[in-house]
């Protein structure tokens, strides 16, 4: 990758990451310490914490955004595929960003008259079918060079997702495919009835209550369930063997596993194996640049309640992580943590 004016940049980033982090800290003293009230010094000092971080971040983005030259957008997709993004993790953010809104940044990477391609880096065990098959249509609308990068696991949603973009990349050690569709339902019927629990069905047509947990499943029920999933795992197929062009046979021989780089390759399951220094050389190959083209990673808008809200989460898991690696440590002999 070319950093150009990369020692300049970088130290106006930093002083301004520290002028906005001493600001950040500065108003979340006097707001949540100076005037405190019973009971919210902890969440003070927590709060601060996650203003000071929240304000270092905004202060390098102004500067990146200022001075900073690039051509490549680079969009990840982490952890679970859902519609609602499911529970932030503690760690990162990352996990628990939405399907939509991802679509929404490659969308804003399309509308960016600086991007002339998009990386797609994917490391996730899959998710919903419907939000993932949305972010493949949006890298296949993006007017440009796409190119997928698998990190440590591109599996089902993740693959689908791969399957939109022009070149798939993996690395030696990533696990790759899993191109299959699973539907479930838990059966408490044996239960409920144990609990004295009746289950009274009041539907109209056939199959409405079909899957209910309550009640068992007739063979006409399973074979209906059976048949959605067979539908969405034909259509799975269907994508991968014309995104990737490869036999629709050859896709299903997979059974649904997931293979190491080099048993990826050989299936044609991705392109080419390498480095994100690998990738960043092969899309200055396809923009036809004489030099490395330079990344951005454009990342979810979101307000500053939220980016506040995975702050203060983030120094609650630390502190809490601090007090349990205490407890575990000082009195393991004493105390039994296993959930009941």
């Amino acid at each position: 990758m070319d950093i150009r004016n990369g020692t300049l940049r970088g130290g106006l980033g930093l002083l301004a990451a520290v002028l906005a982090a001493a600001v950040g800290v500065a108003v979340g003293w006097i707001v949540f310490l100076e005037i405190p009230t019973t009971g919210t010094e902890l969440a003070g000092v927590l709060l601060t914490i996650a203003l000071a971080a929240v304000a270092g971040k905004v202060g390098v983005s102004v500067v990146e955004n200022a001075l900073t030259g690039y051509d490549v957008a680079e969009v990840t997709v982490e952890g679970p595929i859902t519609r609602d993004g499911g529970r932030p993790s503690p760690i990162t953010s990352a996990t628990g960003t939405t399907a939509d809104e991802i679509v929404e940044t490659i969308e804003r990477a399309d509308d960016d008259p600086a991007v002339d391609a998009l990386l797609l880096t994917l490391n996730t065990p899959g998710g919903e079918v419907l939000p993932s098959d949305d972010i493949r249509r949006a890298a296949e609308r993006f007017d440009g060079v796409t190119i997928a990068h698998a990190r440590d696991v591109c599996a089902s949603g993740g693959y689908w997702i791969a399957a939109g973009c022009e070149e798939v990349w993996a690395h030696e050690a990533s696990l790759v495919g899993s191109i299959g569709v699973r539907g479930s339902r838990p059966n408490a019927a044996e239960l409920a009835d144990k609990l004295g629990i009746r289950y009274e069905e009041f539907a109209a047509g056939r199959f409405k209550e079909a899957g209910n947990p309550l009640s068992e499943t007739d063979d006409a029920e399973r074979e209906y369930l059976q048949g959605i999933v067979d539908d969405l795992y034909a259509q799975f197929v269907a994508t991968v063997s014309e995104g990737r062009d490869l036999d629709p046979d050859a896709v299903r021989e997979t059974e649904a596993r997931v293979f190491l780089g080099p048993d990826a390759l050989d299936r044609g399951l991705v392109d080419e194996l390498g480095t994100s220094e690998d990738v960043a050389d092969r899309i200055a190959e396809r923009l036809g640049r004489e030099r490395s083209v330079e990344v951005r990673e454009f990342e979810p808008r979101r307000g500053l309640t939220d980016r506040l809200g995975v702050g203060v989460r983030s120094v609650a898991y630390a502190f809490g992580s601090g007090i349990a690696g205490v407890v575990t440590d000082a009195d393991a002999a004493d105390l039994d943590l296993r959930a009941r």
